[in-house]
């Protein structure tokens, strides 16, 4: 027996529903609704969650839903038979309300549905119980094979392999006893013939080269030629390295490195109050979309029936029709979607999706989910299925970038000062994204904003870190020096050194904010594959013991399949090294590197499909205003820009 079965609309009417249990099942519903249908992720049936496996069907031509519900630990198999038959049967009953739209009602439905889940059960039991049959020679794939193919396929090598036996086949031809060679005369003209080639070969060697005809002898008293070296210009002597040396304005205090940090820093004195407010999104191109993409197989006729070709000299029926027939044809809007109709169409822009960096399993999803959504659907008025197929898959990829909840850190920054404890962020990914840039970055944009940051150096595993941020702490507090904010310095530096403990030394910095009224902790960390495992417990226990307000992954824009693998691992390893019911996982995506990919966009697709979570930045560029945030309309422009 089912849980829960329901049918509702897609603008959330509730038509009928039945439960088996006294179970809550708003929750699990919603989730459904919230997490897949919404997020255009119908490329598949299921869905799991709080303890049930959820299934359900779409009807695009009435726009209803149908929802089975059922334990998890259950492998029932009949639930796809189930739940065709009971969409024909309400289609069936009730096809006058649901074209009239006539959705509220009374719909009495519980005698169809238990006769229908009855029959299932026990058609599902008989086909248990009945033996399993082997597959006859008809319904295997070798029947499917024909000759022709098979001759196609190794014609080349066969007759490669035919000239190759007669060539190496040698007929034996009978001896008589009177026609044995003499054995004694074939030794003696072997040693002569063995004798003749070595004096051959001596001859070769005792011999001088040739000279090639039209070139001259070398001269051997030629001296070789070395490499000269370059002569720059301004390239500078020895005479110059007093003037270029700086070491002895050093001081103990570091003085001079302070006024040289200013001095470095004083050119960008421009970027100061360009990032105040929320951060600036990402511009949608000035240029006119790229023309539709040609319909494939399923507009060829009507190409035809346009161009009007002649068949045994006459027009045909259709194409004398002329414009005005296909006109009116289009008017009527009683074309219906199939599979196969859309099937070369989704080929070419899974073809194109992939080719925009978005992941190979991603690009089957979406455009699965994209046929399921339109297959029994209507075409409206002028549409081909080309352009329907593209509107709907744009239509899907925004939904995608479009985040299911805001992340506003301004906000939740000041509701953490009126809280009096700081605001912690914590940065993590792979190496070489550029976590600590892109930190810098953000922590540029906080001081914009009146906000005094901690940066907290845990990366003590890669040399140079802790010097890298420290750089970036002298130019930021040179760009907001203290004179400009009353005399408190806006950005500090917290650093244990190499080889220390991360978890220890954010937990350190945390309370070092906590105390010194500091507004905002950036918790740098060190840069690990997704598959070190040493490495990703060590993450997992900083995220557990820190309790961070947000945890944000730094990718780049340069991925692939990369961007799957990592996110999944990331995700994977903090739930298990994590030993929490709920652990705390990704809760946002910082993508850097946007400004080197042109409008191979697709890593933007994957992050948010697979993780489901907000990309809250964009890096684009090297200057610390280079952070935007991201566009969706602009980013889909790009994807589906050809």
């Amino acid at each position: 027996m089912l849980d829960l079965f329901t049918i509702f609309s897609k603008g959330g009417i509730v038509l009928w529903c039945f439960e088996g249990t006294s179970q809550f099942f708003a929750p699990s519903v919603n989730a459904l609704i919230r997490s897949v249908l919404l997020q255009e992720r119908t490329g598949f049936n299921t869905y799991n969650s709080d303890g049930l496996t959820l299934q359900y069907k779409l009807d695009n031509e009435f726009e209803l839903i149908f929802v089975v519900a059922y334990q998890k630990i259950l492998q029932l198999s009949y639930i796809d038979k189930f739940l065709d038959c009971i969409q024909l049967e309400f289609r069936d009953k009730y096809k006058d309300d649901l074209l009239q739209g006539n959705l509220i009602g009374s719909f009495d439905f519980e005698d169809i549905y238990m006769r229908v889940l009855h029959d299932v059960e026990e058609a599902s039991r008989q086909q248990a119980k009945a033996p399993k049959k082997m597959k006859s020679y008809e319904q295997s794939s070798k029947s499917q094979k024909t000759i022709a193919s098979m001759i196609i396929d190794k014609k080349g090598s066969e007759k490669a392999s035919a000239t190759k036996v007669v060539k190496e086949v040698k007929i034996p031809v009978p001896v008589t006893p009177s026609q044995k060679p003499d054995v004694t005369q074939n030794d003696d003209t072997m040693i002569d013939q063995i004798a003749m080639n070595r004096q051959k070969f001596f001859e070769k060697q005792q011999a001088k080269p040739k000279q090639k005809e039209g070139k001259s002898p070398k001269p051997m008293n030629e001296s070789k030629k070395t490499k000269q070296a370059r002569q720059w210009e301004n390239g500078g002597t020895n005479r110059d390295t007093k003037s270029l040396d700086f070491s002895d304005a050093l001081t103990l205090d570091g003085s001079a490195e302070q006024q040289n940090g200013i001095q470095e820093v004083a050119t960008d004195q421009n970027l100061v109050g360009k990032m105040r407010g929320e951060i600036k999104g990402m511009e949608i191109e000035s240029e006119t979309e790229e023309s539709e993409m040609e319909e494939v197989a399923t507009d060829t006729d009507t190409k035809k029936k346009k161009k009007g070709r002649l068949t045994n000299g006459k027009p045909t029926v259709a194409a004398s029709s002329g414009w005005f027939g296909n006109a009116f044809k289009g008017l009527v809007g009683s074309k219906i979607i199939s599979h196969e109709d859309m099937a070369p169409v989704l080929d070419k822009m899974k073809d194109h999706l992939i080719a925009k960096n978005v992941a190979a399993d991603i690009a089957d999803k979406l455009c699965q989910s994209i046929s399921t959504k339109l297959e029994g659907k209507v075409l409206g008025t002028f549409s081909g299925v080309a352009n329907t197929v593209k509107v709907s898959l744009t239509d899907a990829c925004v939904q995608i970038l479009s985040p299911k909840r805001r992340i506003d850190i301004l906000r939740d920054v000041m509701e953490a000062q009126r809280m009096k404890h700081p605001y912690t962020i914590t940065f993590c990914g792979v190496n070489g994204v550029g976590k600590s840039t892109n930190l810098a970055k953000v922590t540029f944009w906080l001081v914009e904003n009146g906000f005094r940051v901690l940066i907290a150096a845990c990366d003590t595993f890669r040399a140079g870190a802790v010097e890298q941020l420290r750089t970036h702490t002298r130019h930021l507090n040179a760009l907001h020096p203290p004179a400009k904010h009353d005399g408190v310095q806006m950005v500090q530096l917290y650093e244990k050194g190499y080889g220390k403990d991360a978890a220890g030394i954010a937990m350190e910095a945390i309370n070092y904010a906590r105390d010194t009224r500091m507004d905002v902790v950036l918790v740098d960390t060190a840069g690990r594959m997704q598959d070190n495992e040493p490495l990703m417990r060590s993450l997992a226990k900083l995220i557990k013991v820190n309790r961070p307000d947000l945890v944000l992954f730094v990718g780049e824009a340069l991925v692939g399949n990369e961007a799957v693998d990592q996110l999944v691992k990331f995700n994977q390893a903090l739930a298990d090294h994590s030993n929490m019911e709920n652990p705390q996982l990704i809760d946002g995506i910082v993508l850097t590197k946007f400004d080197t990919i042109d409008d191979k966009v697709g890593a933007a697709i994957s992050m948010t499909y697979i993780t489901g979570q907000p990309i809250v930045f964009v890096g684009t560029g090297q200057t610390y205003t280079d952070l935007k945030s991201l566009n969706a309309r602009a980013v889909v422009h790009s994807l589906m820009k050809a």
